[in-house]
């Protein structure tokens, strides 16, 4: 086993940093350290939490170039996104401040002759957060100050690639004033980790990452009878319908494709178009396609960064030879590209079917995959046909028919009508199927690990 982590820059392959592991003794004290941390923060009023996590959002703001820049570095996405990042995170940390005490206010109800019924919303404990690269701080944030706003204490196992990302914020929380060992920071194996779940004073698991992490993890988790929180994978299906506007259609499908790198787990990934206007969407989008530039992401010039490793360009690579063997029709890109940098370019596939991985599974870098449906209810019927749900989108001049097909028809936890989305801090996140359960923003993620107690006062 490695006694380091090492994070590399993709734009050139080059190592940039490397962390020593923790020893056994020395992640079990920590927890330790976070617990008793917990039991002091647990009593604080949820006002004065609030305060403290509005100035975790002004410490994002004041730090917002410096973790930019690493972010960048770590994983490859483009600077100006980057930046995107962290103002997201600040407004996490600002809606969660400004609602985090009434979503938590206790209730209270009329049981009639019985008595009066008090429930009361209480912090259950030391909370493991594993989280993957790419959105090194924004899934750090999401899970993390809606536990600290809920009371608990909140441990931290980041991916390797991006280990740096991990320790500057935990900088950036003791900046803003968070007490000492709340939120901390494991530098641990795989193997480690699953001690980590199984420690006793660690009373919930939140997993970001794969749906094979989520069953290990979830595994685990259920072993112990732990709760989870578990955001996985998917392969949204962004449908376009007859009466859509072509043109929006296709600027926010290329956005959602490529943004981030198209390394995010809520990104464009199936373009179902039905028939009618097939052929005038794919021209137009292969046309966009093949005009975007990848390139340094610290230049304006790019539209595209490199993929955050080696492996998992050659693993999309990969997906996209399988799929053209097995009937998918390339229009653009699809060829590694040569020179230093983890790169691939925006690459379209069509003729995508069952049984090729562009259909069947996620594909997570800059590949979309065109595919004709009939109609309406077939272009349901094809966004649905898939093992995962988290995401995807509708687009129709008729918003209400969207919106009810959305409700009735679409078997996901989120989606959007005639734009690409991202998260918001007041709408839930989270999805169903493979793509995991339980749910963050909104709100509805300070009430996942809490202990929702209910007090009868006899009448």
């Amino acid at each position: 086993m490695a006694d380091a982590l090492k994070t590399i820059n993709p734009t050139t392959g080059e190592q940039i940093q490397s962390y020593p592991l923790m020893t056994d003794a020395q992640y079990t004290d920590a927890i330790k350290a976070c617990h008793a941390a917990f039991e002091d923060w647990r009593h604080v009023p949820a006002k004065e939490r609030a305060t403290t996590i509005k100035k975790i959002g002004e410490a994002l703001r004041n730090n917002a170039d410096k973790l930019a820049k690493l972010m960048t570095e770590e994983m490859g996405k483009l600077l100006s996104q980057s930046q995107q990042e962290v103002e997201l995170c600040a407004a996490i940390c600002d809606w969660t401040a400004q609602n985090g005490p009434d979503e938590l206010a206790s209730e209270e109800r009329d049981l009639g002759d019985t008595g009066t019924g008090h429930i009361v919303y209480s912090p259950i404990g030391v909370i493991y957060g594993i989280q993957p690269w790419n959105y090194p701080a924004y899934q750090v944030i999401r899970y993390s100050i809606a536990n600290l706003m809920a009371g608990n204490g909140v441990l931290l196992k980041h991916a390797e690639s991006v280990t740096g990302t991990g320790q500057l914020l935990g900088e950036i929380y003791r900046e803003a004033g968070l007490p000492e060992h709340l939120f901390t920071v494991l530098t641990i194996s795989h193997d480690q980790s699953d001690k980590v779940i199984e420690n006793d004073l660690v009373r919930g698991v939140t997993l970001t990452g794969s749906p094979a992490a989520g069953e290990h993890v979830g595994g685990r988790a259920a072993k112990a009878l732990k709760k989870t929180v578990l955001e996985l994978g998917s392969n949204d299906a962004y449908i376009v319908l007859e009466d859509a506007d072509l043109e929006k259609a296709v600027s926010a499908c290329i956005k959602g494709r490529i943004y981030n790198n198209g390394e995010t787990c809520i990104a464009a990934k199936r373009f179902v178009v039905v028939d009618a206007i097939y052929e005038q969407f794919r021209d137009a989008f292969v046309t966009a396609m093949k005009n975007i530039k990848h390139g340094d992401p610290t230049s304006e010039e790019a539209d595209l960064g490199p993929m955050a490793r080696k492996d998992l360009r050659d693993d999309l690579h990969e997906q996209v030879t399988k799929s053209i063997a097995n009937g998918a029709k390339l229009l653009c890109g699809g060829k590694v590209p040569d020179g230093e940098g983890y790169y691939y370019p925006a690459t379209v596939l069509e003729n995508v079917t069952s049984g090729q991985p562009a259909y069947d599974d996620e594909l997570f870098g800059p590949v979309a995959a065109l595919i004709r449906a009939k109609d309406q209810d077939d272009a349901l019927r094809i966004a649905n046909d898939s093992r995962f749900g988290l995401g995807g989108a509708i687009f129709s001049k008729d918003e209400d028919n969207a919106k009810d097909l959305a409700a009735a028809h679409f078997d996901t936890g989120m989606v959007f009508i005639n734009a690409f989305g991202l998260a918001h801090p007041m709408m839930p996140f989270g999805g169903v199927k493979r793509s995991g359960y339980g749910r963050e923003h909104g709100g509805f993620g300070m009430k996942e690990f809490v202990n929702v107690k209910a007090i009868t006062v006899a009448g």
